[in-house]
């Protein structure tokens, strides 16, 4: 299975934009939106851009370009809601300087900060310190080059249930790094947390070949139970400018989108601003033009 024809996004837009109430041209039966072959979800996916790879790319040469601040200001500009950050312990992209110095220009541009990491007290006291406006708790497994899975619950329920109190008392918005398993939805509501990330990583490996389908439901159940135990909904992890379209107009359950391999790796094409652009669009469901990379 190939990326999906401009006919297969449209005849899925008349569908999704017919279930969600969204006005159509009734003596045609189109939408203006999807003459211009693409699809607008009622409430957009929010965009919080990851900005680790630019602190990454910056370590390599210990100097200060590329600047994160600046990213995140050109992010900001360009239609992102929020930025996020990783910090791990090693310090391999992002610095304690940097969360601080992240958190102190989305206050001050009234955007979002979404900090995300382990259960290591030097975190979960920072996110405590600065009242971030999200934390996103993630299970690291020593040596990983990424983040590769959920937590398993209900077995480490004491792991996260305190953290999630204690951040939730102080008034930080919490999530959780989820499987796209729906069953486990409950056990996840269990802790307390505010909202689930779901992994997508399977969906985005699953994405234009056999397996695609399949790893979609996955997603879409998972944001189903999620939902139905009182909670709400990001996503992340190997989302694109080929696969977030299609999530964003089949998961209208998805709140916020956390990107950012894929669209630093898109800026080396395009540049940020456009690249930026282009992925708010496709929170949208709007299919775009993607760089050729291979």
């Amino acid at each position: 299975m190939g990326n999906p024809s401009s006919a297969a996004i449209a005849a899925s837009a008349v569908e999704h934009e017919q279930s969600l109430g969204l006005s159509t041209d009734q003596s045609s039966g189109h939408s203006p939106r999807l003459d211009r072959a693409c699809y607008s979800r009622r409430v957009p996916i929010k965009l919080s851009v990851n900005l680790n790879k630019v602190c990454l790319l910056r370590n390599s040469r210990g100097g200060t370009n590329p600047s994160p601040i600046v990213a995140g200001r050109a992010c900001l500009d360009n239609g992102a809601t929020g930025l996020t950050l990783h910090w791990r312990a090693d310090e391999r992209h992002t610095r304690k300087s940097d969360v601080k110095a992240i958190a102190a220009l989305c206050a001050e541009r009234g955007a979002e900060f979404n900090l995300e990491g382990d259960d290591r007290p030097a975190l979960v006291d920072l996110a405590d310190e600065l009242g971030v406006t999200q934390f996103t708790l993630v299970p690291v497994t020593p040596g990983e080059v990424t983040s590769d899975h959920g937590w398993d619950l209900p077995r480490q329920h004491d792991v996260v249930a305190p953290i999630m109190a204690r951040l939730k008392a102080k008034g930080v918005r919490t999530a959780i790094f989820v499987d796209p398993l729906p069953h486990l939805m409950p056990a996840a509501a269990a802790t307390g947390t505010k909202r689930v990330e779901i992994y997508t990583e399977p969906y985005a490996k699953g994405f234009g070949t056999k397996a695609q389908d399949q790893e979609l439901d996955r997603v879409k159940r998972t944001a189903k139970a999620a939902v139905a135990a009182g909670m709400q909904v990001n996503a992340g992890h190997d989302l694109d400018l080929r696969n977030l379209p299609l999530l964003a107009r089949e998961v209208p359950e998805i709140a916020e989108a956390s990107i950012g391999h894929a669209l630093i790796a898109d800026a080396l094409y395009l540049g940020l601003a456009e690249t930026v652009r282009r992925y708010v669009k496709a929170c949208h469901g709007e299919a775009v033009e993607a760089p050729v990379t291979k």
